[in-house]
């Protein structure tokens, strides 16, 4: 394999967006009583990211009429796509565009709802569509990749977790070596930073974007556990594999132990979005909530940074980074 240049690599999701895809809750059937909510939570975010046009401009992808028609209703300032999908995970599904200008592309990879857990009509070829829809030329490779299970700087370099690219149920016969060759192949990379778990009961299988996210070249940021955080072993072991990594660590206060029907459910502040005018942050009415957003504003002292309430988008497994997918200028 010949890897591409890494002026090929995605940019750094802080670099200029001319727009991002956001995938807008549809199915009554996977969403039952928290579809109504989770679509409010979706709308405040597109109208965060949009900040009255001095962000970008939202792309909200419905799967069907009488979602388009809420879309529309809740966010009049986004233009509403009706594409079917299985549902709104666009991280994942969605292609992942990269190069600027002339030179963008979207590369696509194989999916296969997540090892083989949810096999839903239509997951499988949105990147494609929604990419045509843009008038982006997109390429396929063959192998299965989920866009959260990476996370990189803009210089070539990604964090991923062991767990989830090393998992059997994605890539079978895959090791290190092979991962990163085609990483290198398809996404111009240059160096990967292996961490091992990610959060529990992800069903992801640790997906990187809910443990660490570049804030900067060479600078991540990773949860800080509290007192009884049941994800404090895994927090340890990524700050010694940054560190060892010769990477700055940048601690964000944790929201701890949250739950749902005394289930350990995998909130985490990271699933953060980095927008033009706003990073917008998960909130779950946990004591750390003001903390978080107050050291990513540190971070970010050029954005503003907004908190808002995500807790019937948990409820499907993510929050507002893994329904978004940014498309650079």
């Amino acid at each position: 394999m010949t890897s591409l240049p890494h002026s090929q690599c995605p940019l750094a999701e802080w670099a200029p967006h001319e727009a991002v895809w956001i995938g807008f809750p549809s199915d009554p059937e996977l969403w039952v009583d928290d579809l109504a909510p989770a679509q409010a939570e979706v709308a405040a975010f597109a109208a965060a990211v949009h900040a009255d046009g001095a962000g970008e401009a939202v792309w909200l992808v419905a799967a069907n009429d009488d979602a388009a028609a809420t879309a529309r209703a809740l966010a009049p300032f986004a233009s509403v796509i009706v594409e079917h999908f299985g549902d709104i995970w666009l991280r994942d599904t969605g292609a992942i565009v990269v190069g600027t200008g002339s030179d963008r592309r979207a590369q696509g990879f194989r999916f296969n709802g997540w090892g083989d857990k949810y096999d839903l009509p239509g997951d499988d070829n949105i990147g494609e569509r929604l990419s045509g829809a843009a008038g982006l030329r997109f390429a396929k490779a063959d192998w299965i990749l989920e866009g959260g299970a990476i996370d990189g700087d803009g210089t070539g370099v990604f964090l991923t977790t062991e767990q989830c690219l090393l998992n059997p149920n994605r890539n079978p016969g895959f090791g290190k070596e092979e991962v990163e060759a085609r990483l290198m192949d398809d996404l111009g990379a240059r160096r990967i930073v292996w961490l091992g778990d990610g959060l529990i009961n992800d069903h992801t299988d640790g997906h990187v974007d809910n443990l660490a996210r570049f804030v900067a070249p060479g600078r991540v940021a990773i949860p800080e556990a509290v007192e009884d955080d049941p994800n404090a072993a895994t927090y340890a072991d990524a700050a010694e594999a940054l560190l060892d990594a010769e990477l700055e660590v940048v601690a964000i206060p944790s929201p701890g132990a949250g739950e749902r029907d005394g289930v350990i459910v995998p909130a985490s502040y990271m699933n953060f979005y980095i927008g033009n005018a706003a990073v917008v942050v998960p909130q779950y009415g946990a004591p750390n909530d003001a903390a978080a957003l107050e050291a990513l504003q540190d971070i970010f002292p050029d954005r503003r940074v907004i908190g808002l309430r995500a807790d019937h988008l948990l409820t499907g497994g993510g929050s507002f980074h893994c329904i978004s997918q940014q498309v650079p200028k």
